[in-house]
């Protein structure tokens, strides 16, 4: 910690800052090769002699894109269009009011609006000499009225140029080149975020598991100096706790072991009651110190186990005792824990079966990423308003009143604390046809 705080940390924010400019100067920097490497675009070149042996002539039109249509819009005034319509005419022999030509705009741009008014009218004296000699660059449209009425577009064909292939590439280039950026930079970003969340996700599991690594940014070691710190009071909170709970069932262990040799002289309806009581009160406080610990998850190291070996031992135990147990046939299935943990965690479902219903049945199973443990019986079920309460530490239902019967309460209490100390949970849920399914659920 201390050789961490020594050295110099920059901030996530000026390494981000950093990154990014990093990145616009390489793109910058290829966008200036760009201009410096790539030749200005050249477009093919036509005349005016061309133009009308292809609206005149089949066998000319090689080179152009041509069309046949009953009826064009008249295209916006342009002065250079004006003085070739009207070079085209003199070529063709026809009126100027036959022939068309228009210059469209690039994709993703407007055509340019002139002032007729402001350019001056063109001369036919001049032009007559040169007409068939005037030339036209690459991305024109000429029409041409037929005498039925019809009308007839040729085109330059397009064609996609040296240049533009060489453009297309460079731009490819481009983004290989960013593309180790971008990628650095959602990593410094995601990062972190994805270390928390499972430094979260561990300590729901294992409250007891390692401190974060104080590396990184600045934001990201103060952060996870945080969390650790978090981490450490948490589980002092919970020593704390279970200390103040050993201690007070120390000393409550013996003035009742006082109590108990007290009553050697007294008659002996009176001493079996009292007897009774004091071994009452010391199975309540075993059954506090049991839950405590479980509920603190201070339990043995983890370490993977066959939930299904687990669940057999337990099982067996019991049935050698004559209570009507069961486990269904299946696969192993091998989770992370404290064995001692999860073993008193099934002992607790399995022995609550038989003692209010008489039977069980357990079945292991694994679903979703999840070790799912089912233990069935076939007794009255629980009151569903009391499916949540039975949760809670010392609640007994309404059936399980007696001693004999009830327990202490702390048994279902007990059991959640550890599944949930192993990232998991424990539910109950009555079945349609009668009796109650405890459901534990592990990450496997």
């Amino acid at each position: 910690m201390n050789r961490l705080q020594g050295r110099a940390r920059t901030s996530l924010f000026l390494r981000v800052f950093a990154l990014m400019l990093l990145c616009v100067g390489a793109v910058q920097l290829l966008n200036f090769a760009l201009l410096i490497a790539v030749q200005p675009p050249a477009g093919k070149i036509y005349t005016v002699g061309q133009l009308a042996e292809a609206l005149t002539d089949a066998d000319a039109r090689a080179g152009f894109r041509v069309t046949r249509l009953t009826h064009v819009e008249p295209a916006p005034w342009h002065p250079r269009a004006e003085r070739l319509q009207l070079a085209l005419a003199m070529v063709m022999g026809v009126a100027p009011d036959r022939v068309q030509i228009s210059f469209p705009a690039p994709f993703l741009q407007r055509a340019p609006v002139y002032d007729r008014t402001s350019v001056p009218r063109v001369d036919a004296a001049t032009i007559r000499p040169v007409a068939r000699d005037l030339v036209l660059i690459d991305g024109f449209r000429a029409e041409f009225r037929r005498d039925d009425g019809s009308w007839l577009r040729v085109e330059s064909n397009r064609v996609v140029d040296p240049w533009r292939w060489f453009v297309l590439f460079w731009l490819v280039l481009a983004v290989v080149a960013v593309a180790p950026f971008a990628w650095m930079l959602a990593r410094r970003l995601a990062g972190p975020i994805g270390a928390f969340a499972a430094a979260a996700e561990r300590l729901g599991r294992d409250p007891r598991a390692a401190p974060l690594t104080l590396a990184g940014p600045a934001e990201i070691a103060d952060a996870a100096a945080a969390f650790n710190r978090m981490q450490a009071r948490l589980n002092r909170y919970v020593d704390d706790r279970t200390t103040v709970m050993a201690a007070i069932a120390h000393d409550l262990r013996t003035p009742l072991m006082r109590l108990g040799l007290r009553l050697e002289g007294t008659p002996e309806p009176v001493r079996e009651a009292c007897e009774r009581d004091i071994g009452e009160m010391q199975a309540m406080l075993s059954a506090a110190m049991a839950y405590v610990r479980d509920a603190g998850s201070l339990a043995g190291s983890r370490r993977p186990l066959d939930l299904r070996s687990l669940a057999e031992t337990v099982v067996d135990d019991m049935s050698d005792h004559g209570d009507p147990v069961t486990i269904a046939t299946g696969a192993p299935v091998v989770v992370e824990g404290d064995s001692v943990a999860l073993k008193t965690l099934l002992t607790n479902l399995v022995s609550n079966a038989v003692k209010y219903a008489g039977d069980a049945t357990v079945a292991i199973s694994r679903a979703q990423g999840q070790a799912v443990v089912e233990i069935r019986d076939h007794g009255p079920g629980i009151p569903a308003e009391e499916i949540d309460r039975v949760f809670e530490p010392f609640f007994r239902s309404e059936k399980s009143r007696s001693r004999d019967t009830g327990g202490t309460g702390l048994g279902l209490a007990s059991a959640r604390a550890v599944a949930r100390a192993h990232g998991g949970e424990v539910t109950l849920e009555n079945c349609p046809e009668g009796g109650l399914v405890a459901r534990v659920t592990l990450p496997a």
